[in-house]
């Protein structure tokens, strides 16, 4: 396919696409800012636009509005924040009917990264000993990191407030790789990096002498039971991880739609993805996680971790072109 397909009406939308990807891309916008887009398609022939796909970026509450049909399709991530809407666990009260469409191939993992000098190694001593740990964390308080930390502070007993009411104090960033971070770990102003995003900072926290922390196993159960998948991440994955370390699964990107959505449709965006799979933008992960196709977006990699089901009509798409569907 062209990389733009030919029409004067297609330069326009192309027009407004650029538009709003350079405003709402502006680095200098705060996550909790005017940073997300919504791409609705539908008619602009009368005296009003008529919606037809709703498709938006966000945060993961977004998934009330795919359920309640104000959005067709949104992308969260990581999938465990999708797996939690479908459960009814962590954020979400109730269980949401929602489905997988593609799942856009993300490779990541979440650590908690404390310094021997401070004595903890284990996270049941930041309470037990109300260590006044200089935590560096999201500026974001809805970001899926932030909800994480308040998970597994949680399974432990205390919240991110008691944590602060007893002298912790958090050195806040925008992404994972934030000058103010790297520069406070060269300089030892931080304590713990708890965060994903780990190819921008893990590996210079390991030079600077931090140690990957992993929860106890009544812990890690008790995230499981939310949606948190728990992986080993192998030694040499960074040049300064020297023994393997099991911690949280923080990958994949799933893109998602409410199960009530037309087959057709669900089948037209996969389609779509296909299409359009030379234009799009995907992550390499500094060659860890290749791009293996379309086909990767409908079945479980490192990359794409599944566990919500995924719609019937991308189901179908998928089956179509060769992949074995998850059931």
């Amino acid at each position: 396919m062209e990389p733009l397909p030919r029409g004067a009406n297609f330069m326009r939308c192309k027009f407004l696409w650029e538009i709003g990807l350079h405003i709402a891309g502006d680095p200098a916008t705060p996550y909790y800012g005017n940073r997300d887009m919504c791409i609705t398609i539908g008619k602009g022939s009368g005296d009003a636009f008529q919606p037809w796909l709703r498709m938006a970026t966000g945060a993961a509450h977004l998934a009330h509005a795919v359920a309640r049909n104000e959005l067709d399709l949104a992308i969260v991530n990581p999938s465990a924040m999708l797996t939690q809407a479908y459960r009814g666990t962590g954020l979400f009260p109730k269980p949401l009917p929602l489905r997988i469409v593609a799942n856009y191939p993300s490779w990541d993992r979440f650590v908690y990264m404390v310094h021997p000098r401070t004595g903890i190694t284990s996270l049941s001593q930041i309470k037990e000993r109300r260590y006044p740990l200089r935590l560096s964390t999201r500026e974001d308080r809805t970001h899926s990191t932030r909800v994480l930390i308040e998970q597994t502070f949680a399974a432990y007993g205390f919240t991110l407030a008691d944590f602060e009411s007893w002298g912790g104090s958090l050195q806040l960033n925008t992404g994972p790789g934030d000058k103010r971070r790297m520069a406070a770990l060269q300089e030892g102003n931080i304590d713990a990096v708890f965060d994903e995003g780990l190819i921008t900072w893990f590996d210079e926290a390991l030079a600077a002498g931090m140690q990957p922390i992993t929860p106890e196993a009544e812990v890690l159960g008790k995230l499981e039971a939310i949606g948190w998948r728990k992986v080993v991440m192998p030694a040499g994955r960074f040049p300064n991880l020297k023994v393997d370390h099991l911690c949280i699964d923080f990958g994949g990107w799933p893109l998602y739609t409410r199960a009530s959505l037309p087959e057709e449709d669900a089948y037209k965006v996969c389609d779509a993805i296909a299409a359009r799979e030379a234009q799009i933008a995907w992550e390499d992960a500094k060659g860890w996680s290749p791009f293996q196709g379309a086909g990767q977006l409908g079945r479980e990699t490192e990359a794409t971790p599944m566990d919500v089901p995924m719609h019937p009509g991308a189901a179908r798409w998928f089956r179509e072109h060769g992949v074995e569907v998850k059931a």
